[in-house]
C-alpha cells in the first residue's frame, strides 16, 4: 500500500464529516483500515482503494445494525467473507454505509438513522436499500463500496446516483455474513464509479465459499475487454419494459443507446418476457414470506435487544418486536406471515413459486437467441424524501424493471448513460445469462467509451 493511500485513509474522518448532510455513513471503520495499512497488512489487487461496505455485512469488532433498533448495541463476531476477501486484497474498509431496515426498501428512507439523501440535490432520495453505498461513491468519498441486492437494491440506487451497480447471479458471491433478508433472492453487489473497478472487485469477492451452501463453485472469467468480441454480441430489447408510465427522459435515453448500438453495426432484436407483469405481485409474496421467516429469531430470546413491559412471554414479544422493527419491517412480516399461513400458502405462495419458475424460464428462452438485454433500471429519477414514504404500493413499483432478474437469478447491473436535462442521472441495465458477468463487463466498457450524449 503506497503513501498517497494512508494519506486518504487519514483524510477519510475529515472528508465525512464533510458531507455529513448526507447522512450516508452509519459507521467510520477508517481506524482499523489505518492499522492495517501502517502494519503492512494491506497489500494486494485492492490496496490502493478506499471501500465502504452495507452495514448488513459483518466486520469483527464493528457494530452491524441492518439500521434497524432491533441490532442496537450488537457488534460482529466475525467478519463475512466477501468483505474478508476485500481485505484479504488490501483493501481499505473505511466505512459502514447506511440503508433501509434490514434491506427492506427502495429509498433509504426507512432507517432508524435517519433517511440518507441524494448527493447533488438533499432533498431527493439516493434509491434503496443500498442508498448509503451508492452515495458514498458518487461522492468520491471512496472508490467502490459493497451493497446486497434482493430485489433491485443495488441497481435502483446506482442509477439514481449515477454509478456502475452490480447484481450477481444468484450464488456467485458468498453469502456468509450477510444479515439475511430473503434467502433465496438476497446478493451482495458491487457499486464502482468505473465498469473496470466493478470487475475488479466482483473477482476479488466472487468465487465458491464452503460456509455457504448455496454458493457456485462456477469458475470466474478475467475482465479483459476485447472489442472485437463485444461486437459479435446479439443484443435483445423487450417491450415489455417499455412501460407507459416510464419517466419521458428515461425512454428517450433508452431508445437513444438502441439506436447508436444499431449505427454500430451490432445485432440488436426483439425477444420477449411474457411474464414480466407478474413479476412484482411475484416477488413480494415470496420475499416477505422469507423475510417473516428470517426475522422470527430476532425475538428477545435468541437475539436482538429486549423490551418487556408485561409479565409474560407473549409481552415480551409483542414489546421486542413492535419497538424494535420499524413500520416497513413489520408490514413484511406481516404480509409475509399472512401469505404462509394455513389456507393461503397454497392461493399465494405456492402460485407465487410457480410463477417465478416461469420468469425463469422466460429469460432461459430469451438467452437462446440472444447474448444480453437492454432495459431500463428505474422507471422514475429520484424522488423528493417523503413523497412515497407512507404509499407502499408505489414504493414497491421503483423495482418493477429489477425484480424479474432478482426471481430469474441472472446477472444484471445497472450502467450510467448520462444525465436528465435537470442534471440528475439516467441509469439503464445491462443482463446476461447465469454466470454471464463478463459478457455484462465487455458491453458495458464499449458503451462507457464510446457512448455520448
Amino acid at each position: 500500500m503506497s503513501r498517497k493511500i494512508e494519506e486518504r485513509i487519514k483524510a477519510f474522518p475529515a472528508a465525512l464529516k464533510s458531507h455529513q448532510e448526507l447522512n450516508a455513513v452509519i459507521t467510520d471503520t477508517s481506524a482499523q483500515a489505518l492499522e492495517r495499512a501502517s502494519a503492512g497488512r494491506a497489500n494486494g489487487v485492492l490496496s490502493e482503494h478506499l471501500l465502504a461496505i452495507k452495514d448488513n455485512l459483518n466486520l469483527q469488532a464493528y457494530p452491524t445494525s441492518c439500521a434497524s433498533r432491533t441490532l442496537e448495541g450488537y457488534v460482529s463476531p466475525y467478519t463475512a467473507t466477501p468483505v474478508q476477501r476485500l481485505l484479504d486484497a488490501g483493501a481499505a474498509i473505511v466505512a459502514k454505509t447506511n440503508l433501509d431496515e434490514f434491506a427492506m426498501g427502495s429509498s433509504t428512507e426507512y432507517s432508524c438513522f435517519g433517511p440518507a439523501r441524494h448527493p447533488q440535490n438533499q432533498e431527493l432520495v439516493p434509491g434503496g436499500s443500498s442508498g448509503g453505498s451508492a452515495v458514498v461513491v458518487a461522492a468520491n468519498l471512496v472508490d467502490a463500496a459493497l451493497g446486497s441486492d434482493t430485489g433491485g437494491s443495488v441497481r435502483q440506487p446506482a442509477a439514481f446516483c449515477g454509478v456502475y451497480g452490480l447484481k450477481p447471479t444468484y450464488g456467485r458471491i458468498s453469502r456468509y455474513g450477510l444479515v439475511a433478508f430473503a434467502s433465496s433472492f438476497d446478493q451482495v453487489g458491487v457499486f464502482a464509479r468505473t465498469t473496470e473497478l466493478t470487475a475488479k472487485v466482483f473477482e476479488v469477492i466472487a468465487g465458491h465459499d464452503p460456509q455457504d451452501s448455496t454458493c457456485a463453485a462456477e469458475p470466474i472469467d478475467t475482465f479483459t475487454y476485447d472489442e472485437e468480441r463485444t461486437r459479435s454480441l446479439t443484443i435483445g430489447i423487450a417491450p415489455e419494459y417499455e412501460h407507459a408510465d416510464i419517466d419521458q427522459e428515461i425512454r428517450e435515453r433508452y431508445l437513444d443507446l438502441t439506436q447508436f448500438l444499431k449505427s454500430e453495426d451490432f445485432s440488436v432484436t426483439d425477444i420477449s418476457l411474457p411474464h414480466t407483469d407478474y413479476g412484482i405481485a411475484a416477488y413480494y409474496i415470496l420475499t416477505t414470506a422469507e423475510a417473516s421467516s428470517n426475522l422470527a429469531r430476532y425475538d428477545g430470546i435468541r437475539y436482538g435487544r429486549r423490551d418487556l413491559e408485561g409479565d409474560d412471554l407473549e409481552a415480551l414479544y409483542m414489546d421486542t418486536r413492535s419497538h424494535g422493527f420499524g413500520p416497513e419491517v413489520q408490514r413484511r412480516i406481516m404480509l409475509g406471515t399472512y401469505v404462509l399461513s394455513a389456507g393461503y400458502v397454497d392461493r399465494y405462495y405456492n402460485r407465487a413459486q410457480r410463477v417465478r419458475r416461469l420468469i425463469q424460464q422466460d429469460f432461459l428462452s430469451a438467452f437462446d437467441n440472444v447474448d444480453i438485454l437492454i432495459t431500463p433500471t428505474a422507471p422514475t429519477l429520484p424522488f423528493p424524501i417523503g413523497t412515497k414514504v407512507d404509499d407502499p404500493i408505489t414504493m414497491y413499483l421503483s423495482d418493477v424493471f429489477t425484480v424479474p432478474m432478482s426471481l430469474a437469478g441472472v446477472p444484471s447491473m445497472n450502467i450510467p448513460v448520462g444525465r436528465a436535462r435537470d442534471g440528475l442521472p439516467i441509469g439503464l441495465q445491462l443482463t446476461a445469462a447465469h454466470f454471464g458477468e463478463e459478457t455484462i463487463f465487455q458491453l458495458s466498457r464499449f458503451i462507457e467509451q464510446r457512448y455520448s450524449i
